[in-house]
């Protein structure tokens, strides 16, 4: 079934595991896909793994917002519309008490995680197709706390209020905002966690986190996109200003 068939789809952080997966994703239903990334040999990479002539990249710092418009802009150009923005770059920071938590990487955070939420927003909105879609990666760790992600745990809250406010403006148009709230992952941000919990002891924080999740493990990367796919197609055309756990049963607690 062709769920996002001739939809046009831009995803940031689109070299990453949940980007990718995501792409492939929007591509077997029909879309065609603008990924968004820092580093350009990452996001030929992710290129040649989907192998198909719907999938183009750009280049970008989320963090500038002219790097925002470049991005937007190069979509329309490519493939002459936006029809959904999985607004999903991200960084976690590092794992510190809040008393000695970095004041640069804080700022770094906030700056990519909301600030470039914000900006991605600001700048596809005005290009996007009336009764679009916009996903926002936040994570359970904007529904509440973990000591030591003071940086990351705050801008997964922040993007909480950036998407209700971003889905009321937007109503008007019939664009959609929603927020994928993920539990912990298995891929390279959460080994960088596990590792930044207790150095040394990585394989012992994993699996004591997936005793808190109650189907006992860590969420596949495709089973977030599966998540983002539901919010960026037509099944969800009266879903909008809300947050969505794919989380293993955390939220049941």
């Amino acid at each position: 079934m062709n769920r996002l068939k001739d939809k046009v789809a831009v995803i940031t952080g689109g070299a990453g595991s949940i980007g990718k997966a995501t792409a492939k994703l929007f591509l077997a239903h029909g879309a065609k896909v603008m990924l968004v990334d820092l580093g350009e040999d990452a996001l030929k990479e992710a290129i040649a793994e989907l192998g198909s002539e719907n999938v183009a990249y750009t280049v970008a710092d989320v963090t500038k917002f002219a790097d925002a418009e470049n991005y937007a802009q190069k979509t329309v150009e490519r493939f002459g519309a936006i029809d959904v923005f999985f607004n999903n770059a991200g960084i976690e920071g590092v794992v510190k008490p809040l008393t000695e938590y970095p004041e640069d990487v804080f700022d770094k955070v906030l700056a990519v995680n909301v600030k470039g939420v914000w900006f991605g927003n600001k700048a596809v909105y005005p290009k996007m197709n009336d009764g679009g879609s916009i996903i926002i990666s936040s994570s359970v760790a904007g529904l509440s706390g973990t000591a030591g992600t003071l940086a990351y745990t705050t801008s997964k809250h922040a993007v909480i209020g950036l998407m209700k406010v971003s889905a009321l403006e937007f109503a008007e148009r019939k664009i959609r905002v929603n927020t994928v709230n993920p539990s912990p992952v298995d891929n390279r941000m959460m080994r960088s966690l596990e590792e930044g919990f207790a150095p040394g002891h990585a394989a012992a924080v994993k699996a004591d986190l997936e005793k808190t999740i109650p189907l006992a493990r860590y969420a596949q990367p495709e089973e977030i996109s599966a998540m983002v796919l539901f919010l960026a197609s037509d099944d969800s055309k009266f879903i909008t200003g809300t947050y969505n756990r794919v989380d293993g049963g955390m939220g049941a607690k």
